[in-house]
């Protein structure tokens, strides 16, 4: 049954500006401002109750924006958008009255997309096959989502002016964790909270993290998503959530059911108290955000938000006016275009004010930073986020990357920006695990650009080959595992990737994760495997902590969480995705290593601030990591070139500054080896803190004396 419509109504003529939907305060309805810098006209669709549609036109168009206001569109209103112009899809040209559109600055959303030809413009048929010459007649209403206009947020829930915990970069860990994922299996979470907004707010959450060591969580995507065509065909779904359907709203499915039902404005309170919680545990909130593409797949995906909007104004095309895809995704938003600089600027200063997130992870940044002529340091977007006042503020870090032509920019995105070191995860993962694999087989790993004692160390000491000294150490946020990829647990027990589940033949996620599953493939009951992975394990995640710049732990590798060898977990919205927290006698003792790696992180502060000293101009910096060899002396330019090194000590020297320094010994050979502890002046005994085997001895070492190490191994002592 058609929706009913009425006919559409004369509106009253406003400002262009602020985009989207902003009620008036008298209750009389909205004013609205929407681009379509192509379009012959623009329609508000509001619904009521009984689904009769009210069509207002927008009366006036200034700079390619519409606007208006439109009577009865109020907190609450259901609403959609229709837009009149030119089908020209060669040119970008795409306007189909038949689509209802999303405002792309719509705060709430409701409803989903449904797998149904009438959400494509261009003609469908019921196999999803279609023609993009011809326009598709037929009405998306019923089948797409709706925005929803909302209320302002109670006075008891608006940012408090001193509520944010505002860490300092030296102090921060990151930890990434999915909102569903992390909390759907934790039975310590009320049933019908787990996998929440409200989660995030439980105390046995909190707890986890404060006593971790915690103070940033960052969340994978919870702007309002949708999954792909392709997917859902195969019964799967976005799990990740990289797929953007609004910008601006929570994602509903991340709030409890009782939210849910109860609207837009109840979700988006439930994430408000989350955040506010966190904040008040002294957690910061960081975001992943997905601005480089959207939901709308490539040029023959669905219509639901911009591609019907302006579609030659927000995506990507070559100098031909082809779509130019550089993001594997099927679309590209346009950064050349001061629009969607503005957009995307728009939308991030509104978390921050609204929900009182305290900073960004940008995936794929390279994308954003692209103008006519590739990626440039200085672009606007770039510029703005160092310029705005509120942005600025905030922690900002980029994924430095992606799938253009010279896509790949580690290292050179500028300040306030940190970023994502991929170095740092590659050259530790093949110190630890790939060129292990080859010693453990008789080989000899090659020394090559990336391989052995020299690029282990060039990461342990800030990545400097990567960030220059004025940007500093803490410019790198150091990882070695992340949501894609293997979990830390499955990088020590798996060759191979096992991502049959996702229903692509195993020929999706990453044919290189620089594993090594110690000679059993998956799951083992050999005591002596699975000791050296759990060994592995804790290298690896030393490394991670006491390596100067900011450490970022993937949710649920603090204690050995698996994925059954799935290295491409993003349609995985089950037992694979989702964290286990009934833990092993291993798991708990795994967790109590990184809770005791990450209070010596807080302890010793020259841990949290290696480098050159600050306040002094460049050529008077002294650096404040000594090199030491297995003889206690300092390591030579002979020896940082021999092919076959696998030990070494380094001092993270703190006398200069009147602080405590920590000797961190490291043996990356299958051999033990009886290690000489550096002499250095005012140091005269070592005290064990920390080790990677059961040999957990407190008993100090003279300086200049002998201490036996492990095979594949760390220790970490305290210099007195």
């Amino acid at each position: 049954m058609p929706v009913p419509i009425r006919p559409a109504a004369a509106a009253e003529t406003t400002r262009s500006h602020p985009l989207g939907v902003t009620p008036r305060a008298d209750g009389s309805g909205s004013d609205v401002a929407v681009l379509a810098a192509h379009a012959d006209a623009v329609e508000v669709c509001v619904f009521a109750a009984d689904g009769t549609e009210t069509r207002t036109r927008l009366p006036d168009v200034e700079l390619g924006v519409w606007h208006g206001h439109v009577p009865g569109l109020v907190a609450g209103s259901r609403y959609g958008l229709r837009v009149h112009g030119r089908w020209d899809p060669e040119r970008g040209l795409r306007h189909n009255p038949a689509k209802l559109l999303l405002d792309p600055y719509a705060r709430g959303v409701e409803g989903e997309v449904a797998l149904r030809p009438e959400i494509f413009g261009h003609a469908v048929g019921e196999d999803l096959r279609g023609d993009l010459t011809v326009p598709d007649p037929r009405d998306s209403a019923p089948h797409v989502p709706r925005g929803v206009v909302v209320a302002p947020l109670p006075a008891d829930l608006r940012v408090g002016e001193d509520e944010r915990p505002r860490v300092p970069w030296a102090d921060t860990v990151v930890y990434e964790a999915h909102v569903r994922g992390l909390t759907r299996r934790l039975a310590a979470v009320p049933e019908d909270e787990r996998g929440t907004y409200a989660a995030l707010a439980h105390p046995a959450v909190l707890e986890h993290l404060t006593s971790l060591g915690v103070t940033a969580l960052e969340l994978l995507p919870i702007h309002a998503s949708t999954s792909e065509i392709a997917l859902r065909r195969r019964g799967l779904s976005n799990y990740w959530g990289y797929n953007t359907l609004a910008f601006n709203a929570p994602h509903p499915g991340y709030a409890t059911r009782a939210a849910r039902e109860a609207g837009p404005q109840a979700v988006r309170e439930e994430f408000r108290r989350a955040v506010a919680a966190l904040h008040a545990a002294g957690i910061e909130v960081l975001l992943d955000v997905v601005y480089n593409h959207t939901c709308e797949e490539g040029p023959d995906g669905p219509h639901l938000s911009l591609r019907g909007l302006d579609d030659a104004t927000y995506y990507l095309r070559d100098a031909g006016g082809r779509p130019f895809d550089v993001t594997g995704c099927g679309n590209s938003l346009d950064f050349a275009e001061h629009r969607v600089v503005q957009f995307a600027l728009d939308s991030l200063r509104y978390w921050v004010t609204e929900y009182g997130v305290d900073g960004f992870r940008f995936d794929l940044m390279t994308t954003l930073a692209r103008g006519r002529d590739g990626f440039s340091p200085d672009h606007p977007f770039l510029v703005a986020l160092a310029a705005d006042p509120v942005l600025a503020q905030t922690k900002l870090v980029a994924e430095p990357w992606d799938v253009g032509p010279f896509g790949w920019r580690t290292g050179q995105f500028p300040p306030p920006l940190h970023e994502w070191n991929d170095r740092f995860r590659d050259g530790v993962r093949r110190f630890w695990l790939s060129d292990a694999r080859e010693i453990s087989a008789g080989y000899s790993p090659p020394v090559a650009a990336g391989r052995g004692l020299r690029e282990f160390a060039t990461r342990f000491a800030g990545s400097a080959d990567t960030f220059d000294v004025q940007r500093g150490r803490l410019t790198s946020v150091n990882f070695v595992t992340a949501h894609d990829g293997f979990t830390l647990a499955d990088l020590v027990a798996y060759d191979r990737k096992h991502n049959e589940a996702n229903g692509e033949g195993n020929r999706d996620g990453s044919d290189s994760d620089t594993s090594w599953n110690h000679g059993v493939e998956g799951e083992t009951a050999d005591p002596a495997v699975l000791e050296l992975r759990r060994r592995s394990i804790r290298n690896l995640f030393a490394t991670l902590v006491l390596s100067s710049g900011v450490p970022m732990i993937t949710a649920g590798d603090e204690f050995g969480r698996s994925q059954g060898g799935n290295n491409n977990a993003y349609c995985q919205d089950n037992e694979v995705g989702w964290v286990d927290w009934d833990l092993a006698d291993w798991q708990r003792d795994l967790l109590g290593d990184v809770r005791e790696l990450l209070a010596l992180r807080r302890r010793y502060p020259v841990l949290r601030e290696a480098g050159v000293r600050r306040g002094s101009p460049v050529r008077e910096q002294r650096q404040d990591l000594l090199w030491f060899a297995e003889d206690g002396a300092p390591m030579s330019v002979e020896k940082w070139h021999e092919g076959d090194r696998r030990i070494l000590q380094v001092l993270v020297d703190g006398r200069d500054r009147g602080q405590d320094s920590v000797l961190v010994v490291v043996n990356g050979g299958a051999r033990q080896l009886d290690v000489t502890l550096p002499t250095v002046e005012g140091l005269t005994r070592f005290t064990p803190r920390w080790a990677s085997t059961p040999d957990r001895r407190r008993r100090a070492t003279a300086a200049g004396r002998a201490l036996r190490l492990a095979p594949w191994s760390v220790r970490v002592l305290a210099g007195s």
